[in-house]
């Protein structure tokens, strides 16, 4: 079968394959753009690593798991990437094969989806160890998981935005990931054809992104999970403040794409403005800007999609307290999905915010979901599913 080379032919290839130098002026938009930038990763997960990676990071995180990632990146001292023809450039990407692995035998697949002012290096400090740990204790199956990098130039975050991995005016990475990507793992490793066997999961804006794919591309996979993802993109209350807490009966659609100066949040006092999330995909006067973010709003896609019940598997994890307000998000969207008698299972911390600790205490009952889904599909399917602790 032909590559495909765009993602609509890719939706119909998985059903039948069942298969700087900062500005001296401080009052720049652009050097106060960079901070932000710079700090987000390290305020929002602070385990991150620096942005100058050693080149023995890998080897050293390999050394403490039992299964092993492959470098398909340039962060290690030479250049692994693979070639995006949707994008035109190398991209990074690593995949885990889990302890154990054998060519012979098919695994399921897990897409991993970072978040914004991220890239695949997240993966790689705050992800991999507790997955490995989870499938070596067996509390999870063994499965190959793929972290391609989503930020719009390549690089790390302190200079790129995040792509929502959509196509927009920063190009065409829903193509990327749902061409490119797909079609490099499932060539090269032994991935098993059914869908059902298919995870997508993102943080934060990878959260939404994953939600976003799962519905367009149901024929690829059958689980999504969300940690604290903006599900509702339009998101207001009937006063038009973004802040206010989810009321069914005082809820509003952002249509203003025009005037971003919305603060969605603070962070040791730098506002966090919707333009930062905006600009690098939609330019101000784009008539289409308003069209695409419905399109790809996963509270408004469950109807443009018809999503019906037992179509997906969906999980959504988060937190009471997040400074994006994304529990109004969440609450929202779960709304519409029981209105649509849609299940959703919920993680949720009522003190939680959107930081890594939430996350690493979340992080378990997602494992704890995700394994009876995938276990019928590992390579050894009588194996027995230990339960936590």
């Amino acid at each position: 079968m032909a590559a495909p080379k765009r993602a609509g032919d890719a939706l119909m290839q998985c059903r039948t394959h069942r298969t700087s130098a900062r500005s001296a002026n401080k009052g720049n938009p652009f050097w106060r753009c960079g901070l932000v930038m710079c700090i987000l990763p390290f305020v929002m997960f602070p385990a991150a690593a620096h942005p100058l990676r050693r080149h023995s990071e890998l080897d050293r995180i390999n050394a403490q798991l039992q299964g092993r990632v492959l470098d398909f990146t340039h962060n290690h001292g030479s250049d692994n990437r693979f070639w995006s023809p949707a994008l035109q450039k190398k991209r990074d990407m690593y995949v885990y094969l889990p302890p154990g692995f054998e060519p012979c035998k098919q695994y399921p697949l897990m897409l991993w989806l970072h978040g914004l002012a991220e890239d695949e290096f997240t993966f790689l400090h705050d992800v991999i160890r507790p997955l490995d740990r989870a499938i070596a204790s067996g509390r999870l199956p063994p499965l190959i998981v793929a972290a391609p990098d989503g930020s719009i130039r390549g690089k790390d975050c302190l200079s790129s935005s995040g792509s929502f991995f959509l196509n927009s005016e920063a190009g065409r990475f829903e193509d990327y990931l749902m061409v490119d990507v797909w079609n490099f793992v499932i060539s090269r490793f032994p991935i098993r054809p059914e869908r059902d066997a298919h995870t997508i999961l993102g943080v934060s804006l990878g959260g939404a992104a994953a939600y976003n794919k799962a519905i367009k591309f149901s024929a690829c996979f059958r689980h999504v999970v969300g940690l604290f993802p903006p599900l509702n993109l339009r998101w207001q209350d009937c006063h038009g403040n973004y802040h206010g807490n989810f009321d069914p009966n005082c809820w509003g659609w952002r249509t203003d794409f025009v005037h971003r100066r919305t603060v969605l949040a603070h962070f040791y006092g730098i506002p966090i403005r919707l333009r930062l999330l905006l600009d690098p995909l939609y330019s101000r006067r784009n008539p289409e800007t308003l069209p695409a973010i419905i399109r790809n709003n996963p509270t408004e896609m469950l109807d443009l999609y018809d999503v019906q019940p037992g179509q997906l598997d969906m999980y959504v994890a988060y937190g009471g307290k997040d400074q994006f307000n994304v529990d109004a998000h969440v609450e929202s969207f779960l709304f519409v999905a029981r209105q649509r008698c849609l299940k959703v299972d919920i993680g949720y911390d009522p003190n939680g915010k959107h930081n890594r600790r939430t996350a690493e205490k979340l992080l378990p009952d997602i494992i704890d979901w995700l394994a009876p889904r995938l276990a019928p599909f590992a390579p050894d399917s009588s194996a027995v599913i230990v339960p936590p602790p």
